[in-house]
């Protein structure tokens, strides 16, 4: 394929900027945890690492299990039968996308308080009058959070291995039944097997997830590497101590990377363009109630019950005439200043990265460095991130400040640097997509437009942003997303009086005042779902189209 010329050096020198400004945080994090006394490895080493390393390895295994069986179950089971509500539940499995985990943690604590409306309810039901008499488990548990959060995450698995199994040729499990294995056996065999990259994908997603949960894992009691960062930081004002538990939480980063690789390095594609795909069975009587039943119980608890819990209280508050306080108002403008500013300049950043990046090289063959390593940071915990970022940004901060003759440092107080920590971590998402959407261009309409006398910019402004605007729109909704419901690196870095509806719901759990957090979780559920539900429709309207 012929190669595009040249974007010159303006433009390489914003994309090799932006990719090593995401890559300044790690490095400047390095830095830290070495300059640190020795004193503070040898106390950590001895004191906290060992607990928090175990803890969250014990915490991922489980949620790396728990994502695997559930997302891989729903996958097969509504692609390989046909059974009352399918079309509703393929889509629908996708919702708990839509609930941050520290939310769900929050919704399930209140639901089931041992004078909640749940264990009341079994106690109603069995003649108990007091918790004392009987009481379920205490969710604040390993376990406990092992099922929250395999019912939040699952979803990842779910994605990839449905999309695999949906372009599956038919006559391969065919094949293998002709040769006496069972339905059971031939997916064990051949279709569970061709899976593994996909499901390596996922379980990896939901993996880097866990390990940057902060606010599920703190409210269940469960001390994990990220937890044990900002205690170390926040209570103990020990930054150095702090950066060297980062650096273990990167290992546990480059591990998953590192795994991933490995369960895709043998990864190969063949042309099935031709090849029929799996028609679902139909099931019939008890059996198929059961699979309905089955495949709607992770909805069930992943999405539906926390969010009508959060529905019901934000609803019984405003009916009762509490109204919404001016504190929670002030947090929905700060969440939306902030969500509004990272999508744009996410945005800005992402398409400078896949432009050039469509420059570099055929236009067949894109992998550059500065979109792998602009896209690294969404593999860093937010923690790890703010941590990182802290020192350069105060250090430009403070340059700026006595530059301009001020006494108080600008750009902390302002947010920037904030925006800066979440653009970073979200960049991977535009880049991706804007990547994918210039793909579809071909080559010949630039050609034309710079053979006609156009510049690269106005090639770009005039012929491809037009062109563009899905991919653009589906980056922004999923940046502005994600930028709301945001807590680690927002917990760490915000200006000071700075709320949003994230760290006021994270206040309010921590506090146990749950009725005036519920209202900022419905809000940041309810934005969650419309990417959701559009992610959700899009990849099914896809799947579907590779069935036919």
């Amino acid at each position: 394929m012929k190669q595009l010329r040249s974007v010159g050096p303006l433009w390489r020198a914003a994309a090799i900027a932006i990719a090593l400004g995401v890559a300044a945080p790690v490095l400047n994090l390095a830095w830290l945890a070495l300059g640190g006394d020795m004193q503070h490895w040898l106390h950590l080493a001895a004191h906290v690492l060992p607990d928090a390393a175990w803890t969250t390895a014990q915490l991922m295994a489980g949620v790396g299990l728990m994502v695997l069986l559930i997302g891989t179950a729903c996958a097969w089971v509504v692609t390989a039968y046909d059974f009352p509500g399918r079309g509703l539940l393929q889509w629908a499995l996708l919702l708990p996308l839509a609930m941050p985990t520290y939310i769900v943690a929050f919704a399930y604590l209140d639901l089931l308080h041992p004078i909640g409306p749940v264990q009341g309810a079994i106690r109603w039901a069995l003649g108990f009058d007091s918790p004392r008499e009987f009481r379920l488990p205490d969710l604040r548990s390993m376990a406990g959070a092992i099922v929250l959060l395999g019912l939040v995450l699952y979803p990842y698995v779910y994605l990839t291995a449905r999309a695999l199994f949906a372009t599956l040729p038919a006559h391969l499990l065919e094949a293998a039944q002709s040769l006496g294995e069972t339905r059971w056996g031939a997916f064990r065999r051949v279709a569970l097997p061709l899976t593994r990259p996909a499901l390596a994908v996922g379980v990896s997603l939901a993996l880097l997830e866990t390990l940057n949960d902060i606010g599920a894992s703190e409210f269940l009691g469960v001390r994990t590497l990220t937890v044990s960062i900002y205690t170390t930081w926040i209570t103990r004002s020990d930054l150095a101590g702090a950066a060297q538990l980062a650096c273990a939480a990167l290992l546990a980063v480059f591990a998953l990377i590192w795994l991933e690789r490995q369960g895709r390095r043998h990864q190969r594609y063949g042309s099935t363009r031709r090849m029929a795909g799996i028609r679902p069975r139909r099931l019939t009587g008890t059996t198929a109630w059961a699979a309905t039943a089955a495949m709607a119980l992770p909805v069930l608890l992943g999405f539906a019950a926390p969010a009508s819990y959060l529905a019901w209280e934000t609803a019984e508050r405003l009916l009762q005439g509490t109204g919404i306080s001016e504190g929670l108002l002030a947090g929905l403008a700060n969440t939306l200043l902030l969500a509004l500013g990272v999508t744009a300049v996410t945005l800005a950043a992402g398409l400078v990265v896949a432009w050039v990046g469509r420059h570099q090289g055929s236009v067949a063959n894109r992998d550059h460095w500065q979109a792998r390593l602009a896209s690294m940071g969404y593999a860093l915990p937010g923690t790890v991130l703010a941590i990182g970022l802290l020192t350069p940004a105060l250090a430009a901060d403070h340059a700026l400040a006595d530059l301009l003759g001020l006494r108080w440092l600008p750009l902390m107080s302002s947010g920037v640097v904030l925006v800066v920590a979440c653009a970073i971590r979200f960049l991977a998402m535009p880049v991706g997509s804007l990547d994918a959407g210039l793909a579809r261009i071909p080559p010949s309409l630039e050609h034309s437009a710079r053979a006609l006398g156009e510049t690269v910019t106005g090639t770009l402004r005039r012929v491809h942003l037009p062109l563009l605007r899905p991919a653009l729109l589906s980056g922004a909704l999923l940046v502005f997303v994600d930028a709301m419901k945001e807590l680690p690196a927002t917990l760490l870095l915000r200006p000071a009086n700075f709320e949003t509806l994230a760290t006021l719901l994270y206040a309010e759990a921590a506090r146990g005042t749950y009725e005036e957090g519920a209202l900022a979780a419905f809000a940041i559920v309810a934005a969650g779902l419309v990417p959701v539900v559009v992610l959700s429709r899009s990849s099914l309207a896809s799947i579907t189209a590779k069935d036919t």
